[in-house]
């Protein structure tokens, strides 16, 4: 199962087996865990080859389906309770013009990360707001490299670096952090944190500009 060393969760590749089977041999999709669950705070265990090619084949399309239904546009393994080192992104969903082009938001065609890791491409950073499946119904500004370098290995195993910027760049952080514990509430500023219902009515703008004003961050 796992353990604890200096208060970190350790997992052995058994508890990945286990928890990885139980969601395969389910009929329903699984549940996204939310703030608070012991895994999603925890350090994924890098990918090994704990499962099949069969098995991860089958885990990544489980996953993809369980992001399409939030929806979302990435989700870790940590957030469905398997401390694994993997995560599926795709941004293909249609938006506002004004909005596309204050957030650099262009189309983001599915892919899968395993032993993810970004590196900031240059200083530039961005400010917007984003929020997590796994911490439902909030919404809060974090600031995030511009332009990163991921290095990361897909499904097949092969090794790969690739550079993303705009809204892609914060999709790559944001689902890699989940895999060394962080979420985005971390890294954010906390007086912009808000509720959907109050982000529609007063801050669901192309940038941060007013929020940042009003809220003081």
């Amino acid at each position: 199962m796992s353990k604890t060393m200096a208060g970190k969760m350790l997992f052995s590749d058994a508890y990945v087996q286990e928890t990885v089977a139980a969601i395969l041999e389910a009929e329903t999709l699984p549940e996204i865990v939310q703030a608070g669950h012991p895994v999603l705070r925890a350090q994924a265990v890098p990918f090994t080859g704990q499962i099949t090619a069969t098995q991860l084949e089958h885990l990544v399309a489980v996953m993809r389906d369980t992001m399409h239904n939030a929806p979302g546009v990435g989700l870790a393994a940590p957030q469905i309770g398997i401390p694994l080192q993997l995560a599926v992104l795709e941004d293909l969903y249609e938006v506002a013009a004004e909005n596309a082009a204050a957030r650099d938001r262009h189309p983001l065609d599915f892919f899968t990360i395993l032993n993810p890791r970004y590196t900031p491409v240059g200083t530039a950073t961005a400010s917007h707001y984003e929020g997590c499946l796994s911490m439902s119904g909030w919404q809060a500004v974090v600031d995030r490299a511009a332009c990163v370098e991921l290095k990361y290995d897909d499904e097949l195993g092969t090794s790969r670096t690739r550079q993303f910027a705009g809204w892609q760049a914060r999709i790559v952080q944001h689902e890699t952090d989940h895999l060394a514990g962080t979420i985005y509430l971390d890294k954010a500023h906390t007086r912009s944190l808000t509720s959907n219902a109050e982000y529609a009515a007063n801050w669901a703008h192309p940038d941060v500009a007013d929020a940042r004003a009003i809220l003081h961050f």
